[in-house]
């Protein structure tokens, strides 16, 4: 494959990896709130889940997504009440005042199934990487499925690196701000109020 051509996808998918949706505000209220390390906990989770995508827009097995409209609501559906589930949970965390060193000591291996859930239960992510890949893969090449995986595991790696620069910026201002009061009584609200919107959002999308 063209070095050029893998800089122009890597260009292209930081980009898209930098806009705002639910993968990165869900890493950044995670940091911001229990610190970098649980940014970053989750944000392997994320990355993980993009390791089925890929496999899946690869063999074609998203495509079913695309076509069913039935799979695409089940999928979507539970998503959006996995997301309501977080903000329910988030909102009984906000009722006391937060403590960051407890938070940080919480188990990370949480964070990281969370990531892959988040990111497996949300059905745009599998239809998307069914557009975007084949993109950069020439009609007329003969291992177009390996292909297909490895600008997947490159959109991985750089949604990885992102992920973590992002976990660790918000978790500096996020300790900074955790240690006023009156700011921490009202953080997992508003990451409450977050999630509450990303899930509503999800249930409301179309296909």
């Amino acid at each position: 494959m063209d070095p050029v051509h893998i800089l122009y996808f890597l260009a292209v998918s930081v980009a898209i990896t930098l806009m705002p949706g639910p993968d990165i505000l869900f890493v950044i209220a995670q940091s911001m709130s229990r610190g970098k390390n649980a940014g970053i906990a989750t944000a392997l989770g994320l990355c993980t889940g993009l390791i089925v995508h890929t496999l899946a827009a690869a063999l074609g097995v998203a495509a079913i997504l695309h076509q069913s409209a039935i799979a695409f609501a089940v999928l979507k559906y539970a998503g959006a009440l996995y997301l309501l589930y977080l903000a329910w949970q988030s909102a009984r965390e906000g009722k006391a005042t937060f403590d960051l060193p407890q938070a940080e000591r919480r188990s990370h291996s949480a964070l990281y199934r969370k990531g892959i859930f988040m990111n497996l239960l949300n059905p745009k992510v599998s239809l998307f990487f069914l557009a975007f890949l084949p993109q950069f893969v020439p009609p007329s090449a003969e291992n177009a499925v390996w292909q297909m995986m490895l600008l997947g595991v490159l959109f991985l790696l750089q949604a990885l690196a992102v992920f973590t620069a992002v976990s660790i910026f918000a978790g500096m201002i996020g300790q900074r701000w955790l240690r006023r009061p009156a700011v921490a009584r009202h953080v997992n609200k508003v990451k409450a109020a977050l999630f509450a919107i990303l899930g509503i959002r999800l249930a409301l999308m179309e296909r």
